[in-house]
């Protein structure tokens, strides 16, 4: 202000750091902010460089640089546009659920799209969760039920998004919702239409450890809580004939000629919440995985040892449904290795650590008697109360050993 400067170069740090600062400070002199610029002279220069002439030279260079853009910007000034005040959260695992009814309960319409038959993801597959060992529906089914009755959150269950258009604020968003062959006003989930299907198929849900039939409910708390038909597996769909579960519902819910519905959304803003896959175990075939039945991994493990599981809570041995007495966990697999297939595998997951000690503890609470070893690389426990719970899995029994088996024959 005092010298009625047209421009200004500030030579410092990246402008991810402050460039927002110091474009506020010009602004307040009566300066257009856009003309004002950041040479980085740290990240460029200090930072990767010796303290040589030639360091000193190119910082030189990088702030002439920034002098002749300067002089060479225009005045600008932001562009205000309307804002679609609805959101869309891709994901209906627990992460989705709860950025879903936090914006509605901000009071603002809310689309969920999940491209699984329910909401829930694979939270909804835990028996418990750690440090606290609560029961994990009991966390969940709520949140998933508040979903269901929320008038701001429309739920698109069995839907996948096409095609994304637009910007910020103005979002054009393509959707597919899959036929589902089955009515969700009309479908009470009374069952008699999966009691008289007499086509069966492997339970994903239960992570192929059991069975259902070719009309199922992904699990007893799906949300929304209507069947579905599995079109590969349906005798109707693959090869016209059956109709038995049309015949035996009383609210006329099945209908063979879904074809499945395309929309367009508008909304302002996108919560990417997609969740995860569970690592292919078999991509280390030296533990087994996949040839040996008592070989299996975490999520397994959740499933066989769950109440409403397979064997309603007991840990049985795939192989033949005894009870072991020595129980073996492999820690990182799939990560912390650095002859991975990917850049990804060479990091740490952060959760592992805590469901192994979790599932050793479930082991001890239900055999008291069984041997539990658990070989890891290092512990990680940053979490509150996460230390703590390791050290009781230590005093308890639970034999922790630092090392990474080479083979399981």
């Amino acid at each position: 202000a005092d010298y009625g400067l047209t421009g200004v170069v500030v030579a410092a740090c990246s402008p991810h750091m402050h460039e927002k600062t110091f474009r506020k400070a010009v602004e307040e002199a009566g300066v257009n902010p856009f003309l004002c610029e950041m040479a980085n002279i740290r990240e460029h220069c200090s930072w990767v460089h010796e303290r040589e002439e030639a360091t000193t030279q190119k910082a030189i260079e990088l702030v002439r640089l920034m002098v002749e853009k300067v002089k060479r910007n225009t005045a600008l000034t932001p562009v205000r546009v309307q804002v679609t005040k609805r959101a869309l959260v891709i994901g209906g695992g627990v992460a989705g659920i709860q950025a879903a009814l936090d914006i509605a309960d901000g009071g603002h319409e809310v689309v969920l799209v999940e491209k699984e038959p329910s909401i829930g993801g694979h939270m909804a597959q835990l028996s418990e969760t750690f440090p606290t060992l609560d029961c994990s529906l009991c966390i969940l089914s709520p949140k998933m039920v508040e979903v269901a009755e929320n008038e701001n959150i429309e739920l698109l269950a069995n839907t996948e998004i096409v095609k994304v258009e637009g910007q910020v604020g103005d979002f054009k968003v393509e959707v597919y919702r899959k036929p589902r062959y089955v009515d969700e006003e009309k479908c009470v989930a009374c069952g008699l239409c999966a009691e008289r299907c007499p086509s069966k198929a492997p339970d994903e849900f239960n992570r192929n450890y059991a069975t259902r039939k070719a009309i199922y409910i992904p699990f007893p708390q799906a949300i929304p809580a209507s069947y579905i038909i599995d079109r590969e597996r349906c005798l109707y769909l693959t090869k016209g004939r059956c109709r038995v579960c049309e015949k035996v519902c009383e609210r006329g819910a099945v209908n063979f000629q879904d074809e499945g519905e395309t929309r367009t959304l508008s909304v302002g803003a996108i919560v990417v919440a997609t969740g995860f896959e569970p690592y292919d175990a078999r991509k280390k075939p030296q533990y087994g995985y996949g040839r040996y039945p008592n070989v299996i991994t975490s999520l397994d493990f959740e499933r066989i040892i769950c109440a409403d599981g397979p064997t309603h809570g007991k840990l049985l041995r795939p192989s033949d449904n005894v009870a072991p007495k020595r129980v073996a966990f492999i820690q990182c697999v799939g990560s912390r290795d650095e002859h991975g297939r990917d850049g990804a595998s060479q990091y740490c997951s952060r959760v592992c650590c805590m469901i192994t000690a979790k599932h050793a503890f479930m082991i001890k609470e239900k055999y008291p008697e069984a041997e539990v070893y658990v070989y890891y690389t290092d512990m990680r426990t940053a979490g509150k109360g996460f230390e703590e719970f390791y050290r009781r899995g230590r005093e308890e029994g639970i034999t922790f050993i630092r090392g990474k088996p080479g083979q399981v024959t």
